[in-house]
């Protein structure tokens, strides 16, 4: 039998009874030229090459992370609202209790 934690609480979720939520993303990096780096006297293909030997000299997992990730999150459902909720895990603005006057 296979064993399910959810990953936001860490409470062990019982497959007869809890449902399970699973979470997925996916982490790239964004490669778009902007418009002022659009050149037309710029040599695009010594550029790429130039990319590319940089990129066998590297280590792999040092670019991978950096280029690409995906993750795998399984929650249960108090989680799981939470997240739907706020799914960057942004704080809340304090709310300021100003009396009426």
């Amino acid at each position: 039998m296979i064993h399910f934690t959810c990953d936001g609480c860490g409470r062990s979720l019982n497959p007869e009874f809890d449902v399970r939520y699973v979470v997925r993303m996916e982490i790239y990096a964004s490669l778009d030229p902007s418009e002022t780096d659009l050149d037309d006297d710029c040599d695009h293909l010594q550029d790429i090459q130039d990319i590319l030997e940089r990129l066998d000299d590297a280590d792999d997992t040092e670019i991978g992370e950096d280029v690409y990730q995906q993750v795998r999150y399984d929650l249960c459902s108090e989680c799981r609202k939470r997240f739907s909720l706020n799914p960057l895990g942004r704080l809340a603005a304090p709310q300021f209790g100003f009396s009426e006057n």
